[in-house]
């Protein structure tokens, strides 16, 4: 007997480990938002189904829409680099998550001019205000002496999305320019005083990329992944920089994130701060429906914290401090299935 019992043993724990597996394989995620992320998060989303069997389908429609979809339930996780402030998350039952830091950049076509054309705060408000017309404006030819710039029109171009990236480019317009900020204001979406419109940060790329003396901005991975010029920006100290890791890093380590991850972090006081950074977020329902999914959530951002920085520096987005890290760990404790904590 004891031979058939252990036989049945067997057959029980392969029968009850498979039944495991295939509950989990079964498991996927739906969401949709911002585009300033959408490079890594592939990458994410592919190296994270390679290890678990969960499957994540995201579309990169803008983070309005996002948001739109989070709040109407029609996705598992919303995402965004425009944050939501503590009373809407709580109005809206979401709690927000940060993923990741990244930089935009002003990128343009000026045929012969290559990366690193220099560019003042002030001048972009200006170009985007419509005041200066053309490349060869006074103000932009005497920070660059050295390079023989076209004698073209300026075409700007914007968003024609609702954009978190544009959320964050108009947060660091309004800081710098009193005239912005009375006139335009910051969102993701504003009525632009001029421009065309792209839309996501791939449609901002393709049009400057195929408009001679066009200016536009985007999410860094989208300049380099397409090999478009960019500017160093003077920052507030009066510096020129580039963006990169430490310099993202010198503007975010001067901001304090609140609990709620209600932060803007452009221009930033450093001596070596690149002057338009932002984090992105993940928009998650604290009550969850579906208890799986719940915990293919967590467990996939708490798979990105462990194991996501490496593919976010190849990409050249910049990870998260491990406070941030710490602090939103804590704040996914809050996320509830049937009213209990989902971990």
């Amino acid at each position: 007997m004891r031979p058939k019992i252990k036989k049945v043993s067997i057959i029980l724990f392969l029968l009850s480990s498979l039944l495991i597996f295939s509950t989990l394989a079964q498991v996927s995620l739906t969401g949709a938002g911002a585009t300033f992320p959408y490079p890594l998060y592939s990458r994410w989303f592919y190296e994270y189904e390679q290890e678990t069997k969960i499957k994540i389908n995201y579309q990169a429609i803008g983070s309005g829409a996002g948001i739109q979809q989070i709040k109407a339930g029609t996705v598992d996780f919303g995402a965004s680099d425009s944050p939501l402030t503590g009373e809407e998350q709580k109005q809206s039952g979401l709690i927000m998550i940060p993923t990741v830091a990244g930089s935009i950049v002003m990128i343009y076509n000026l045929p012969g001019v290559g990366k690193g054309l220099k560019l003042s705060r002030e001048i972009i408000a200006d170009i985007y205000l419509g005041k200066i017309k053309r490349w060869t404006d006074p103000k932009i030819t005497i920070l660059n002496k050295d390079i023989k710039i076209p004698d073209l029109p300026i075409t700007v171009v914007r968003r024609s999305d609702g954009s978190g990236t544009t959320h964050i480019f108009t947060a660091f317009l309004s800081a710098v320019s009193s005239e912005w900020k009375e006139k335009v204001g910051a969102g993701t979406s504003v009525n632009w005083p001029i421009g065309i419109g792209g839309k996501g940060n791939a449609g901002v790329a393709g049009t400057v990329q195929n408009t001679p003396g066009a200016i536009g901005y985007v999410e860094l991975a989208y300049a380099e992944q397409n090999n478009i010029p960019y500017a160093q920006i003077r920052n507030k100290l009066g510096n020129f920089v580039f963006p990169n890791k430490e310099t993202v890093q010198s503007a975010l380590s001067l901001y304090q994130v609140p609990n709620d991850f209600y932060v803007f972090t452009v221009d930033a006081p450093g001596r070596n701060s690149y002057p338009i950074v932002g984090y992105t977020f993940l928009l998650i329902r604290k009550e969850q429906k579906d208890l799986e999914k719940a915990k293919a959530l967590i467990s996939f951002i708490k798979w990105a914290y462990a194991k996501g920085d490496k593919y976010a520096e190849e990409l050249l987005y910049v990870p998260l401090p491990e406070k941030v890290k710490n602090l939103a760990l804590r704040r996914l404790k809050e996320i509830t299935y049937m009213g209990k904590p989902v971990e």
